[in-house]
This record gives C-alpha cells, sequence and structure tokens, in this order.
C-alpha cells in the first residue's frame, strides 16, 4: 500500500509570531482541502511561549520586563503545555495536518524525536504523567511538545534542544517542572554543529513514525510571505 507524501518545508529563523500566522494560514488551507499535510521545520529567535496551562507568576518568577530587558520575548500561545523557551540552535518543527487522536498522535512525535536521538547516540525515552509530556535522556529533558487541535487539524508541535543555549531555562520554570533540568544534543554528546544533521534525521523518523513519504518543498512552492521565512 503507497504511503501518503507529508510535505516537509525547511523555512530557517522566524520570528515566534510570524511563524504562528504561518500556521495558522496553513491550518485553513488544510481544513479546507486545498493544501497537503505538512511539517514546518525552523528556529526562532530568542523567545518564551507560554502554554494555555501557564501560571506567568510562578513560572517567570524574573517578571516579563526582565525577560525582555535580555532580549527575549515573551509571547502568549493556544498550544497546551505550559511554558517554554525557543532559541537559536533548537530545532522546532510544527506539524500541520489532520488527526483523529490526540493522544496517538503525541505519542508518535514522542516515538519520532526518540528514534531520531537514537542515531546521535542518545538513549531516550517518555515518562508518565500529563505534566512530564515530551522526551528525557537520564532525568534531564531533551524536548518537550506542545500542540493545538482546531477542526480536526494540528498547529504547534515539537521541539528538540540541539546545539542551543540552555542558560534561559534556567532562568524559568520549564514546563511547570520546578526542578527540571534541560539538556541538549550538543551536552550529552560533548561535541557542537549537530543541528544540520538532527533535522535530516528527524525529518525521517517523524516521517516513518507517521508512516508517510517525504515530499520536500521550498516556502514558494507554498505561497508563503517571503518576508516570514529567512
Amino acid at each position: 500500500m503507497a504511503m501518503d507524501d507529508l510535505l516537509v518545508c525547511h523555512l530557517g529563523r522566524v520570528e515566534y509570531r510570524e511563524a504562528t500566522a504561518l500556521q495558522e494560514h496553513l491550518r485553513a488551507q488544510v481544513q479546507s482541502g486545498a493544501q497537503e499535510d505538512l511539517v514546518l521545520l525552523l528556529e526562532h529567535p530568542p523567545v518564551y511561549t507560554l502554554g494555555r496551562r501557564t501560571e506567568p507568576k510562578r513560572d517567570l518568577p524574573m517578571g516579563e520586563a526582565w525577560y525582555l530587558s535580555q532580549g527575549i520575548d515573551v509571547v502568549p500561545t493556544d498550544r497546551g503545555g505550559r511554558l517554554t523557551y525557543h532559541g537559536p540552535g533548537q530545532l522546532v518543527g510544527y506539524p500541520i495536518m489532520r488527526v483523529t487522536d490526540v493522544v496517538a498522535y503525541v505519542r508518535t512525535l514522542e516515538r519520532a524525536m526518540i528514534a531520531a536521538l537514537a542515531h546521535e547516540g542518545l538513549e531516550a525515552f517518555t515518562r508518565e504523567g500529563k505534566d512530564f509530556t515530551g522526551v528525557w535522556v537520564g532525568e534531564r529533558k531533551i524536548a518537550s511538545i506542545g500542540v493545538h487541535v482546531q477542526r480536526g487539524v494540528t498547529t504547534h508541535g515539537f521541539a528538540v534542544n540541539v546545539d542551543n543555549d540552555l542558560q534561559p531555562f534556567e532562568w524559568v520554570v520549564p514546563c511547570g517542572l520546578q526542578e527540571v533540568q534541560m539538556t541538549s544534543i550538543c551536552r550529552e554528546t560533548g561535541t557542537g554543529d549537530h543541528f544540520d544533521g538532527f533535522r535530516a534525521r528527524m525529518t525521517d523518523a517523524l516521517c516513518a513514525a507517521l508512516e508517510r513519504r517525504a515530499k520536500p518543498v521550498t516556502p514558494d512552492q507554498l505561497d508563503l510571505v517571503p518576508s516570514k521565512a529567512t
């Protein structure tokens, strides 16, 4: 039986609000049937994103103005989960696709990240409980998931710490977990410059987990506004 395509688009570094607008535009197209299922792979400039369960006074203990003074944006979002950090060197994936079982979909994203991390020599796993959604290496969290589903189509998705600075995680309560220690492929392996190779491995692992065939596309082919992708 032939597998359906999953369009894969590399966007480079995109400001968080712009990426959200792109997702909403593409979600409407997928919902209408005008657009095939796809995944956007990108990085963000430094930003804390606040999921629906975020408690700002608890999760941003320094106060929003302090974080802005450090050059880190703070943006509320409609995805599930709590606060997380995105920054250069972290691989962010936004699948925009039809799903019927949200829990199964989240488990599929977790399996894909675990498989991709195995190719980096890391033994990653999941943990039980809603607060522990994501992927872990030992007692350290290496990847996060937060999704939103509207009329059967997903936005938001996953973030894997690859070569990014981990310091901003230490200034907040990431994922609502007071004592959590975040890690990255760079920290765990002791070497840097993993991003491009891991992006390719993550693409392969995601398509395998979703039982889809990767079909690379450019931003132009998706009719995305050029200023949104750099």
